[in-house]
């Protein structure tokens, strides 16, 4: 079975999103194993190139199997297209790490590090939608290839 880990900076603080998350972590349970691992947001630093360096060092740690940075300037990708992607990479490798980076985004050594990048389009999310966003596009890209009726 994949592994899937979303490394976020920050944590859901509102129970509405909390509810969100859990509900699409339930839904994937059965078909993969999904952890999603929140690092600290670096805001006892008031230098913005400080904090995206702190909180890049952490996200390079944390870097597991095949990654994708969620980057607004990126490529998009259909919901089709994003199930091929996770489909045709897991043939590959059997940890995938999506990294939604912090408030300030992240720095020039994450996105040098991570080489595939993936938008959900043109518009700016707060992180605790964007999780959101990115579990559900998980899901369906899992209903899609499994002839599943969700994606309609």
């Amino acid at each position: 079975m994949i592994t899937i880990n979303i490394l976020c900076v920050g944590n859901l603080k509102e129970k509405f999103w909390q509810d969100a998350s859990k509900e699409y972590e339930k839904r994937l349970l059965k078909f993969c194993k999904l952890n999603i691992i929140e690092l600290a947001e670096q805001n006892k630093y008031e230098n913005i190139d400080k904090i995206k360096e702190m909180e890049g060092e952490d996200i390079i740690k944390h870097l597991d199997g095949k990654s994708f940075l969620l980057d607004i300037g990126a490529k998009q990708y259909s919901s089709e297209e994003f199930a091929d992607k996770i489909e045709s990479t897991s043939l590959n490798t059997s940890t995938l790490t999506f990294v939604i980076g912090g408030s300030y985004g992240v720095s020039d050594k994450v996105k040098m590090t991570i080489s595939d990048k993936l938008s959900f389009g043109k518009a700016t999310y707060p992180h605790n939608l964007a999780r959101i966003i990115l579990l559900e596009q998980i899901y369906r890209a899992f209903m899609i290839k499994g002839g599943g009726k969700y994606h309609k």
